[in-house]
């Protein structure tokens, strides 16, 4: 499954990768980007990935601003340390909300209930 990873914390990308190595590993992480700058430009110029995994707070804004100038077709899981976000990030193709720091057990959790 190509997967999108879009974060600006170095630490929450190793993990995250890890977690998915350990728990999916039929996820392949085609791009790691930080920014909404950097994201608008990559989906323009790739094809979508299965799944996005997204933060909300990114290096040059929110990433709810990306949703103001593209439609993201496909799942994104949201993965954030701040739960007031939830219900405006279920109106954005979201199919999971994930707070920081992420255990094994929820990315687990999620896999067994649905992968995506």
């Amino acid at each position: 499954m190509k997967t999108l990873i879009i974060e600006d914390e170095k630490a929450a990308v190793r993990n995250l990768n890890a977690l998915l190595s350990e728990v999916a590993p039929e996820i392949e992480v085609v791009a790691v980007l930080d920014s909404i700058a950097e994201t608008l430009e990559w989906f323009s110029l790739h094809t979508p990935p299965e799944l996005v995994f997204m933060d909300i707070h990114l290096a040059d804004g929110s990433a709810f601003e990306i949703f103001e100038h593209i439609q993201i077709s496909c799942p994104v899981i949201f993965t954030t340390a701040y739960d007031e976000y939830a219900l405006k990030a279920f109106k954005v193709n979201s199919v999971d909300y994930l707070m920081k720091p992420i255990a094994q057990s929820d990315i687990k959790k999620r896999w067994r209930s649905s992968p995506v």
